[in-house]
Protein backbone atom coordinates (compact mmCIF):
# COMPACT_ATOMS: atom_id res chain seq x y z
CA UNK A 1 0.00 0.00 0.00
CA UNK A 2 1.35 3.40 -1.00
CA UNK A 3 1.01 6.60 0.95
CA UNK A 4 -0.24 9.45 -1.29
CA UNK A 5 2.17 11.88 0.36
CA UNK A 6 5.08 9.80 -0.95
CA UNK A 7 3.79 10.00 -4.54
CA UNK A 8 4.81 13.66 -5.04
CA UNK A 9 8.04 14.46 -6.87
CA UNK A 10 9.88 17.72 -7.31
CA UNK A 11 9.48 18.78 -10.93
CA UNK A 12 11.26 22.14 -11.15
CA UNK A 13 12.18 25.24 -9.15
CA UNK A 14 11.73 28.84 -10.32
CA UNK A 15 13.43 32.07 -9.26
CA UNK A 16 10.16 34.00 -9.19
CA UNK A 17 6.68 33.11 -8.00
CA UNK A 18 5.05 34.36 -11.21
CA UNK A 19 7.07 31.91 -13.35
CA UNK A 20 6.03 29.05 -11.10
CA UNK A 21 2.38 30.09 -11.12
CA UNK A 22 2.29 30.43 -14.92
CA UNK A 23 3.83 27.00 -15.46
CA UNK A 24 1.66 25.43 -12.77
CA UNK A 25 -1.44 26.78 -14.54
CA UNK A 26 -0.16 25.43 -17.86
CA UNK A 27 0.17 21.98 -16.33
CA UNK A 28 -3.24 22.21 -14.66
CA UNK A 29 -4.76 23.14 -18.03
CA UNK A 30 -3.30 19.85 -19.29
CA UNK A 31 -5.02 17.84 -16.52
CA UNK A 32 -1.93 17.46 -14.34
CA UNK A 33 -2.33 17.90 -10.61
CA UNK A 34 0.32 20.36 -9.38
CA UNK A 35 1.35 21.47 -5.93
CA UNK A 36 3.12 24.83 -5.72
CA UNK A 37 5.49 25.41 -2.79
CA UNK A 38 6.59 29.02 -2.32
CA UNK A 39 10.04 29.49 -0.84
CA UNK A 40 9.05 32.27 1.53
CA UNK A 41 6.30 32.38 4.13
CA UNK A 42 6.19 36.18 3.99
CA UNK A 43 3.27 37.31 1.78
CA UNK A 44 4.40 39.36 -1.21
CA UNK A 45 7.97 38.13 -1.01
CA UNK A 46 8.96 37.02 -4.51
CA UNK A 47 11.55 34.46 -3.50
CA UNK A 48 10.66 31.73 -5.96
CA UNK A 49 8.72 28.50 -5.85
CA UNK A 50 8.95 24.78 -6.51
CA UNK A 51 6.45 22.70 -8.50
CA UNK A 52 5.60 19.20 -7.32
CA UNK A 53 3.66 16.60 -9.32
CA UNK A 54 2.52 13.08 -8.66
CA UNK A 55 4.66 10.23 -9.95
CA UNK A 56 2.19 9.15 -12.63
CA UNK A 57 2.19 12.69 -14.12
CA UNK A 58 5.94 13.31 -13.88
CA UNK A 59 6.93 12.32 -17.44
CA UNK A 60 4.01 14.15 -19.06
CA UNK A 61 4.72 17.29 -17.02
CA UNK A 62 8.41 17.25 -17.98
CA UNK A 63 7.48 16.86 -21.64
CA UNK A 64 5.06 19.82 -21.52
CA UNK A 65 7.58 22.11 -19.82
CA UNK A 66 10.39 21.03 -22.17
CA UNK A 67 8.26 22.00 -25.18
CA UNK A 68 7.70 25.61 -24.11
CA UNK A 69 9.00 27.88 -26.86
CA UNK A 70 11.38 30.36 -25.26
CA UNK A 71 12.36 33.31 -27.42
CA UNK A 72 15.20 35.63 -26.64
CA UNK A 73 14.13 39.08 -25.41
CA UNK A 74 14.30 41.65 -28.16
CA UNK A 75 16.46 44.71 -27.71
CA UNK A 76 13.97 47.55 -27.98
CA UNK A 77 16.68 50.17 -27.68
CA UNK A 78 18.02 49.41 -31.15
CA UNK A 79 15.34 50.26 -33.69
CA UNK A 80 15.92 50.35 -37.40
CA UNK A 81 16.04 53.72 -39.09
CA UNK A 82 13.35 54.33 -41.63
CA UNK A 83 15.71 55.85 -44.17
CA UNK A 84 13.98 54.07 -47.04
CA UNK A 85 10.69 55.89 -46.39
Amino acid sequence: MSNQVDDWYKLVGYDTNIQAELHANLLRNNDIQVSLQTLSVIPGMNSGAVLWVQKHDLDKAKQILDNIDVSQPSDLTQQRDNEDD
